[in-house]
Formats: structure tokens, C-alpha cells, sequence
């Protein structure tokens, strides 16, 4: 899947003054509710693994069977638009190389995931280089949270991106750069993307990429169906 790469959402990430998340760092992407917010993010975690990183994937929402169709789903979309010769290969590196953990009805906390985390390392020797964290409620998040994931980022030498829910009109999201009710966490971010939608089409705006003051003309087309980036 080389192929894939350069159509990644993650391309947002590249350019001469640009890098990536990188270890110990956290990353969001930010959109309105039901422009594909999970499905965008699977694509940048299947960017992790088919370089052969080990990934965690962090559900607050939907159970281990939900999130596993969804990688099943996505990734027949990709074989289907960029074709592999090694189809069967990629499909066991990614259950290989990923393990997924799922807390629902309230039943998350930061203590509870680095139990999990820590009885992965010990038990299967199985220590990602990357966390997906999908289904936090901006909205109602205190930094405490995200300082704790900032400092189980840091432990782990790993790298976390998360979901966020806009609730802002467009125009006014677009003018004002993210609309998330951020409570005092955005410090916590080294990057956020925002995913959204016009008339033209679906695009990634890169919003804050770690200190850097040059990003007002990082914007990517993608397409609709796969979030692929276009051109």
C-alpha cells in the first residue's frame, strides 16, 4: 500500500517547515457530526500501520466489533481504488499490529486505560508507537484528561490523535479557526485539523502545527466516499 501515502490525510503534515505528531505528542482532528470524523481518523491510523507501527485504538462509543468492521470496511475501499498485490499480508499486519479497547457506558478512565496498556506490555510484550482516541466529549472535558493522556504519550514514546466535535455554523468555523469548546485543553495539542465541508467539496485544514506560524495555506482536498486526498 506505498500508494496509499501519498493520498494519506496525514499529507497535511508535509512540506519544508513541516513535520510530524511525533513521540509524546497529542494531535485532534476536529469536524461537524457526520462529516466522517471516524472514518478520516482510521485513515490516519491506518497510515501508522502500514508503516508498520503498533497502534491502540481507543473507543468510547462503539464496541471492539463496530470499530473492527470499520477498518474492514475502509481498507476494502482502499484495496478497491489503489489495488495491493499483497492484500492478504496487509490485512494480518494491520490485525497484528492492532489492538483495540473499547469503554463504554461511562466506564472510561485514564487510571483503567494505563492498566490496559501496561498488561499489554507485560503480557504480549505489545507497546504502540500510536493511540487513536475516538468518542471524548469536548464539550465537557476538563485538562486534567488530557494532561493525563499528554503524560501517557510521553511514557509510552507514542503518539495520540483524537476526534472533536465542532458546533459552529461553518463560516463562522472556518473564520474562527477550530469552534471547539476546548475548556482550557487546546494547549495540550501540538497539532489540530479540522475536517469540513462546502460547496466545492470536502477539505483538511491544518489549524496549529506545533509552533510553527506558517500553515494559512495548508489545505487539502479529499474525496467524499474515502477521504483520501485528491490531486
Amino acid at each position: 500500500m506505498k500508494d496509499f501515502f501519498k493520498v494519506s490525510p496525514l499529507k497535511i503534515l508535509e512540506g519544508p517547515a513541516h513535520k510530524g505528531l511525533g513521540k509524546g505528542n497529542l494531535g485532534v482532528l476536529m469536524a461537524g457530526a457526520g462529516l466522517g470524523k471516524t472514518s478520516c481518523l482510521i485513515d490516519i491510523a491506518l497510515d501508522r500501520l502500514f508503516r508498520g507501527g503498533k497502534l491502540v485504538h481507543v473507543s468510547l462509543k462503539d464496541p471492539p466489533e463496530k470499530i473492527t468492521s470499520y477498518y474492514n470496511v475502509i481498507f476494502s475501499d482502499l484495496v478497491t481504488v489503489l489495488g495491493a498485490e499483497n492484500e492478504h499480508e496487509v490485512r494480518d499486519l494491520i490485525e497484528r499490529n492492532r489492538i483495540i479497547l473499547a469503554y463504554l457506558n461511562e466506564s472510561f478512565d485514564l487510571a483503567r486505560l494505563r492498566e490496559n496498556l501496561n498488561n499489554l506490555a507485560n503480557e504480549i510484550d505489545f507497546v504502540p508507537e500510536s493511540l487513536i482516541v475516538d468518542g471524548i466529549d469536548f464539550a465537557q472535558a476538563k485538562p486534567e484528561l488530557f494532561e493525563g493522556f499528554k503524560r501517557i504519550a510521553e511514557d509510552l514514546q507514542a503518539e495520540a490523535w483524537f476526534s472533536a466535535l465542532t458546533h459552529q455554523p461553518l463560516a463562522e468555523a472556518d473564520e474562527g479557526g477550530t469552534s471547539v469548546a476546548w475548556n482550557g485543553v487546546d494547549a495540550f495539542f501540538s497539532v489540530i485539523i479540522r475536517l469540513y465541508s462546502t460547496e466545492s467539496g470536502v477539505f483538511l485544514k491544518l489549524v496549529k502545527h506545533h509552533d510553527s506560524e506558517q500553515i494559512s495555506e495548508a489545505v487539502l482536498r479529499l474525496d467524499p466516499d474515502n477521504f483520501l486526498v485528491i490531486g
